[in-house]
C-alpha cells in the first residue's frame, strides 16, 4: 500500500526526474565559451586575410580603360647593326619586326636608341615608353620613376604623339592634355605596363649588365 502523502510522492518523482537527466561535466560551460571564442578569432583572421588579398589584387589591377591598339606581328628576324632600316614596321613606334641581336638596358634615358634595338626589348617582354623631345622637364621627371624592371623610357623625335607606350604587338599613343603630364595620364601608362609587361614571345629576366646603354 502506498503510504506516501501527495507531497512526498511529488518530491520523489522530482528527484527521480533529476537523477535521470544526463549530467553535465564540470567546466563544460567554460569549454563551450572557449570554442566560441576560437571560432570568432578564426573568422576575424579569415576576414582580414580576405581583405588583404582583395587589396593586393586591386592594387595590381588596371584602373583605366585599355585604349591601346593591337598590331599584327611582322617578324622576329635578327638583323645586323649595319643593315638598312627595315621597311616592314607597321606602327610608329614599331611593336615587332626585324631587330638587332642585342637589346638595350632598361632604365630612363634622355637620348634616343635605334628602333631596331628596342624592338628586341619588346620581344623580351619589356615595355617601351617614348616621349617627344619637346615635352616639359616636369613631364620627363614624372616618367622617370616608371623606368626599371622590364620598362625602358627614352626620347624619340619620330613619335607622332607626345607619348607612346609599346609592348610586343601592342601600342598606346596620346598627346598630353596640358603642358605637363597628368596623374591620369601617368596611370594610363602604368595600366598599360600592368596589362602587357612580360607578354613578349621570349621570357627574359633583367640580367642585362652586358647590354648597351
Amino acid at each position: 500500500m502506498d503510504t506516501m502523502t501527495p507531497k512526498e510522492r511529488y518530491d520523489a518523482q522530482k528527484r527521480e526526474r533529476e537523477l535521470s537527466r544526463p549530467s553535465t561535466p564540470q567546466g563544460g560551460g567554460k569549454r563551450s565559451g572557449r570554442r566560441a571564442l576560437w571560432w570568432i578569432i578564426t573568422l576575424l583572421i579569415l576576414a582580414a586575410l580576405g581583405y588583404w588579398l582583395w587589396s593586393v589584387v586591386m592594387a595590381n589591377s588596371p584602373k583605366s580603360d585599355d585604349r591601346s591598339t593591337n598590331y599584327p606581328i611582322v617578324s622576329q628576324e635578327h638583323i645586323t647593326e649595319d643593315s638598312p632600316r627595315p621597311t616592314t614596321y607597321n606602327s610608329n613606334p614599331p611593336t615587332s619586326g626585324p631587330h638587332y641581336a642585342t637589346p638595350a638596358r632598361v632604365g630612363f634615358y634622355e637620348k634616343q636608341f635605334p628602333d631596331e634595338r628596342l624592338v628586341h626589348n619588346l620581344e623580351h617582354g619589356d615595355v617601351w615608353v617614348s616621349y617627344r623631345p619637346d615635352v616639359s622637364t616636369s613631364t620627363r621627371n614624372a616618367l622617370m620613376p616608371l623606368a626599371g624592371t622590364k620598362v625602358i623610357v627614352t626620347r624619340r623625335p619620330e613619335n607622332e604623339w607626345d607619348i607612346a607606350v609599346a609592348a610586343w604587338g601592342r601600342l598606346d599613343t596620346f598627346n598630353l592634355a596640358g603642358d605637363d603630364i597628368s596623374e591620369a595620364e601617368i596611370q594610363r601608362i602604368k595600366d598599360f605596363i600592368l596589362r602587357y609587361q612580360n607578354r613578349g614571345p621570349e621570357k627574359v629576366i633583367n640580367s642585362d649588365d652586358h647590354l648597351p646603354s
